[in-house]
């Protein structure tokens, strides 16, 4: 899935959070001795075992928040942070004392990693900096549209716009939900602003020019190398996006008519049923190719049958112990939480959680019988199953090789459900003929190939708004700027006056990287592809299924287990055999979609 979790867990250094400096902790050089070898493994060692302690103290609290929002349950989650954050900090100025010294090659990555954070010396700082963290999170999940101001019956909250804006062809009724989700933002516009700047503090604090160049150092690479390969990634799919966003145009000019869908230009972002317009899969009865029957759709059949959220969840174990993994601790099903509260409020957007960075492992998501969520908690497990294979390692490698490897990991077996898998588990009567490939083809990349520029534009978006090139007054026209430039859509009406329409997607306030779901996007197909070459599968790549093989599964976790012990390229090789990423494994599964997307588009174009 594009983006529906949120892998929670006090990870350091990744954990993208300014840490608190104290001023006794900035040591003259000149006043110490050298430092030796021996001091900088023991003061690893300990900083270990001090941030991990911390951080499973942090991931309770955090946990309860966001599973009973209260500002009880706030302020007791931002002081848990605060005092793993105020550690952090401490550890990475005390880490820059061993800088010079030659390390054995696992210390020297560790001295890096912790050196990857942010620092306020500043105790107002630290105050206002995780006050504002957990008070963004808090709003967003709070966050309602009334359609009329005064009545609690007209309120909707985000879940119930959404179901809007993926059943509705109504342009009127979906522009009324675009517009007043997104005027929600405007209220914590502000305090974005103030974060942005505390963050830029923190950052240059310890040595970066400001945060996004901090994200973009955590790919064992320079920043601007980053980006270029970033870019490089874009121009090799970008092709392919082009032939599909003038296929999903040409269909929904036939449905709106031209006064609704224009000719040429970007599209109006209210039409793609979805509130970002990030993923256009719920359009596809709207698109779906004449003559294909073909549905991996298993919605129905889940509600027919009745099955919960548990039992979801267990058909999503059930791929992972085929592969030869491990059955989830018998906690996990004990702590999670899988269904809504009717009681509370929560933060329901799906997140995986490694309490304890052994197997204290959970999942919270509202789970619906539907295909999308099905899909979604498969991908959940995929962070949940990573947690595991490397529980073994060192504290500071407990992590992902970079965010997008934990991002991919169950989006590639999201891959494997194929009509194959779906009838061995009973959800699918019988598996189709290839010739009606084309329409699940379609169905995908809707989902899959639709997201990749909103993947790349985020972050984006937030460099440029970290670096200063951008004032909190101009945060709309940038964000529109590189949203027509990218993907090739509009806003559907007048900007808003002191607009903020960027932080209507959760990750903003909650200033969680975008770019690892970019990032994500090209490993799993990159991984898919490699992964079936091991199970010996020759045929087309979108119809290979890993379900049950056990050779693929080992490969897998093979690279799982190594975590960020080392560096990303190396994990890529362990598994792909490459050292680089390449998108060309997009373009190898979509292939028969492109020849019909091409042939399609030309014959529409003379209607």
């Amino acid at each position: 899935m594009p983006d529906k979790s949120i892998s929670k867990r006090f990870v350091l250094p990744m954990a993208l959070a300014i840490a608190a400096a104290l001023p006794v902790l900035a040591m003259a050089a000149t006043t110490q001795a050298a430092p030796t070898v021996a001091e900088a493994e023991k003061f690893i060692k300990a900083a270990e075992q001090r941030l991990e302690t911390l951080g499973i103290n942090s991931n309770r609290a955090a946990w309860v928040y966001e599973t009973h929002i209260t500002g009880d349950t706030e302020a007791m989650s931002a002081q848990a942070s605060e005092q793993t954050l105020t550690a952090a900090s401490e550890i990475a100025l005390q880490a820059r004392r061993y800088n010079k010294l030659k390390l054995p090659a696992d210390s020297a990555r560790k001295l890096k990693l912790l050196q990857l954070n942010l620092v306020l010396s500043q105790a107002a700082d630290r105050e206002a900096y995780t006050r504002l963290a957990t008070t963004l999170a808090g709003e967003y999940g709070k966050a309602k549209y009334c359609s009329t101001p005064g009545d609690a019956s007209s309120c909707k909250d985000l879940g119930q716009l959404e179901q809007i804006m993926a059943d509705s062809r109504d342009p009127a009724q979906l522009k009324d939900a675009w517009i007043g989700w997104h005027k929600q933002a405007i209220k914590y516009k502000d305090n974005y602003a103030q974060y942005v700047a505390l963050s830029n503090k923190g950052a240059r604090e310890m040595g970066y020019a400001d945060t996004g160049a901090l994200w973009r150092s955590q790919y064992d690479m320079p920043p601007e190398q980053f980006a270029a390969e970033t870019e490089r990634l874009w121009q090799q799919v970008k092709p392919l996006y082009d032939s599909l966003h003038l296929y999903v145009r040409l269909k929904l000019r036939q449905t709106y008519g031209p006064d609704v869908v224009p000719k040429e230009g970007p599209i109006p972002a209210h039409l793609f049923g979805n509130m970002w317009s990030q993923t256009w899969d719920n359009l596809y009865p709207l698109l779906k190719p004449q003559g294909q029957n073909t549905s991996l759709d298993v919605g129905e059949v889940l509600k027919e049958r009745k099955v919960d959220a548990v039992q979801m969840t267990r058909f999503a174990e059930g791929f992972y112990t085929s592969l030869g993994m491990e059955k989830l601790p018998a906690s996990f099903y004990e702590n999670s939480m899988l269904v809504k509260p009717r009681d509370r409020e929560v933060v329901c957007h799906a997140s995986a959680w490694d309490i304890d960075t052994l197997t204290d492992v959970r999942i919270k998501m509202c789970i619906n019988p539907t295909t999308e969520d099905f899909t979604t908690i498969h991908h959940e497990l995929g962070h949940i199953y990573y947690d595991l294979a490397y529980r073994k390692q060192p504290g500071l490698f407990k992590n992902g090789a970079n965010d997008g490897f934990h991002e991919a990991i169950g989006d590639t077996i999201a891959l494997s459900m194929t009509p194959e898998y779906l009838k061995k588990i009973g959800l699918l009567n019988e598996v189709p003929d290839p010739s009606q490939d084309i329409g699940v083809l379609l169905h995908r990349a809707l989902e899959k190939v639709a997201f990749l520029p909103f993947g790349y534009l985020v972050d984006q978006w937030r460099w440029q708004v970290y670096s200063g090139k951008v004032e909190p007054k101009d945060y709309d026209k940038l964000w529109w700027e590189l949203r027509e430039k990218y993907q090739g859509i509009k806003r559907p009406a007048a900007m808003e006056e002191n607009g903020f329409d960027a932080g209507a997607k959760y990750h903003v306030p909650a200033d969680t990287p975008y770019a690892r779901y970019f990032v994500a996007h090209i490993l799993q197909f990159q991984f898919h592809r490699a992964l079936c070459r091991e199970a010996g599968y020759t045929g087309p790549l979108n119809r290979c299924s890993i379900f049950e093989n056990k050779k693929a599964g080992a490969k897998y976790q093979a690279m799982l287990s190594m975590g960020q012990s080392r560096p990303w390229p190396e994990a890529l090789k362990q598994v792909a055999g490459e050292e680089k990423m390449d998108a060309s494994a997009i373009l190898d599964y979509f292939a028969p979609l492109k020849v019909w997307l091409d042939a399609q588009n030309k014959e529409l174009s003379r209607q």
